[in-house]
């Protein structure tokens, strides 16, 4: 095929792929087995205290799960992914009988299985095995309440501190604390929900089309196939405003343990984003990539992540760049993040086994516990690298058009997407691109450690030296205040100010004063309301010990509970003064109740670690 032709069929005739192989030890279920045609839930929330009980909080209602078997010689159960929090209290199925409209559903027998701390698996028996695609509907009858896919806020949690909110979070294996399901991003399905919400609630969904049933129900559609992770729900306090063309945002509590969630048609974002001066517009933009890259086109398990989030921070770059021109802020941001990758291969060690793009899960592993910036930067770089290799920008992104259209609505393996690259620039195929010494394809995959090859980040040079070279002067035993008032940093952009700010934490502790001097000389700095100046300042105030401003710290972990944020900041009190490291422990004893599950395990793990 030609060099920029893409493929016959746009996917039409689907070719065979890697990932129909592919195994996920993350999920407990037989997935293999069926096709899920269809999912329905119909839930009513209730909102209530804590706990089970009668009138506590929860979910409850049934899963409708539409299934075709497709085990050549047949089925005798059904095994979906579960957790002890998902309370199964009924399981009826129904079968397609000849000259039988709607056969009624049978009740049959079911059982719980240990899988990992993460989840169990839920084995639904059949009375007669199924037959190889014979179809079948098997329906659910469970209750949700504490866990750690359902995430339920008191009053005082949230924004307007009225009235409580309720959340779900599904990446990467939360949902089977939702619902029973395929937990696996291997899988896609269409599906439908019906919740009911008390009087002066609202509920939203990822769904496609929605509309209002009586006064407290919502109905909901997703017309096109998703994973079980990106299902998602929010039922609160909320009101909506037209910002311009459409793209539903739903800004989260404080709470919120992410910057954003690329749940399709209804982005979760974090309100840390409303810094007032569009600088944390890039998440939009990397959370809009995310609907063709990993929305779209789907890692077929998570230690294949890279393809989800190093193509769509190479998408949110070349947007960027398209709409600011070369100089523009991602250039700047993107060096920033690269040291922070390289901080974090310093600490971890460069052949750490996370450090590769291609990670092997390993089971009982919670596939969370093994995020870090590698799958995002060092996939980013080999993105890069392949577009290097073309050598021509407009090429390149009809290639990633044509590789969206190829796999649209299927997961994949890098192996999938390396194939495809390979055909569709036949002349880098026929010099053997892939096995360049030092650049190998396998490599990049499979080696832990550094990108081989950075792309060109020359563009924000101009930009950076400034940043650093008022750092070195912040940096000096004596102050040269002349030279330091002769910058003026007011009209610097904030990306600006938070590389400044980073080199000032990589030369701390500065000589005694100098950080207090700082403050009051940069007080759009030190008392800032943008969360990632809040968070470089906090970092420096801890790691020189400047304990007239520990206040700050405080207040900005009281305020939001984004893990970006929350972590960095533990992480500095426990590695700083008795002083920092009692804040640590009284900070998060107020506040682990408004903290995300996830994240409070985190920070429980570096406050006392295990066997401290």
């Amino acid at each position: 095929m030609a060099s920029g032709e893409p493929s016959p069929g746009g996917g039409a005739a689907r070719r065979p792929l890697h990932s129909a192989q592919a195994v996920d030890v993350a999920s407990a279920s037989n997935f293999r087995a069926f096709e899920l045609l269809h999912l329905h839930l119909d839930l009513r929330a209730e909102f209530g205290p804590p706990g089970p009980g009668v009138g506590s909080r929860g979910l409850s209602g049934t899963a409708v799960l539409d299934l075709r078997c497709l085990e050549p010689e047949g089925a005798v159960e059904l095994r979906l992914d579960s957790h002890p929090c998902l309370e199964v209290t009924a399981a009826a199925l129904r079968r397609e009988r000849p000259g039988s409209e709607e056969p009624p559903a049978e009740p049959v027998s079911f059982y719980t299985q240990p899988f990992s701390h993460y989840g169990q698996a839920l084995c639904v028996s059949f009375p007669q095995p199924c037959s190889a695609a014979e179809r079948l509907q098997v329906l659910l009858t469970y209750r949700v309440g504490e866990g750690p896919g359902v995430c339920w806020l008191a009053p005082e949690q949230t924004a307007g501190k009225k009235k409580p909110f309720v959340y779900t979070q599904g990446q990467a294996v939360l949902n089977r604390a939702f619902f029973p399901c395929f937990d696996t991003p291997a899988v896609k399905y269409k599906y439908s929900a019906l919740i009911e919400v008390p009087d002066g609630f609202t509920a939203v969904m990822s769904a496609s089309t929605w509309e209002k049933r009586g006064p407290n129900k919502f109905f909901f559609q997703m017309c096109q196939p998703i994973p079980s992770y990106l299902i998602a729900l929010a039922i609160g306090d909320l009101v909506s405003a037209e910002v311009g063309p459409r793209y539903d945002l739903l800004f989260m509590p404080p709470s919120f343990p992410f910057g954003g969630m690329e749940n399709p048609c209804l982005t979760f974002v974090t309100p840390c984003l409303l810094a007032g001066d569009r600088s944390l517009a890039d998440v939009i933009i990397h959370e809009i990539s995310h609907s063709w890259f990993g929305n779209l086109v789907t890692n077929a398990n998570w230690g294949e992540f890279w393809l989800n989030e190093g193509f769509t921070m190479y998408a949110q770059r070349r947007i960027s760049t398209i709409l600011f021109g070369l100089f523009f802020p991602g250039a700047y941001v993107c060096c920033s993040r690269l040291t922070h990758s390289r901080q974090h291969m310093d600490i971890t060690g460069e052949e750490n086994p996370l450090n590769k793009l291609r990670v092997k899960s390993e089971p009982g592993v919670d596939p969370d516990d093994t995020y870090n910036e590698t799958p995002y930067e060092k996939g980013f770089c080999f993105v890069s690298y392949l577009a290097h290799l073309v050598g021509d920008q407009d090429q390149f992104d009809n290639f990633l058009k044509a590789y969206v259209h190829e796999f649209k609505f299927q997961s994949i393996l890098a192996d999938d997407f390396l194939d495809f690259y390979l055909e569709y620039f036949p002349e880098l195929k026929k010099k053997r691109v892939d096995i360049i010494p030092g650049f190998e394809f396998d490599r990049w995959l499979n080696t832990p450690g550094w990108p081989p090859y950075l792309p060109d980040l020359s563009p924000g040079d101009s930009l950076m030296k400034p940043a650093e070279e008022l750092a070195q002067l912040w940096a000096a035993e004596e102050l040269d205040v002349k030279a330091i008032e002769a910058v003026a940093i007011s009209p610097w952009k904030t990306y600006q100010l938070v590389y400044f700010l980073d080199k000032i934490l990589q030369k701390s502790p500065l000589p005694p004063g100098n950080v207090k001097t700082l403050g009051e000389t940069y007080p759009s700095i030190s008392n800032a309301r943008n969360a990632e100046l809040r968070l470089r300042w906090g970092q420096i105030v801890l790691k020189n010990d400047h304990q007239e401003d520990f206040w700050k710290v405080k207040e900005f972990l009281h305020n939001q509970g984004k893990q970006k944020y929350t972590l960095p900041l533990y992480h500095a009190m426990m590695g700083g003064s008795e002083v920092a490291q009692t804040l640590a422990k009284e900070t998060f004893a107020s506040t682990a109740s408004q903290l995300h599950s996830n994240v409070v395990n985190y920070v429980q793990q570096i406050v006392a670690p295990k066997g401290s």
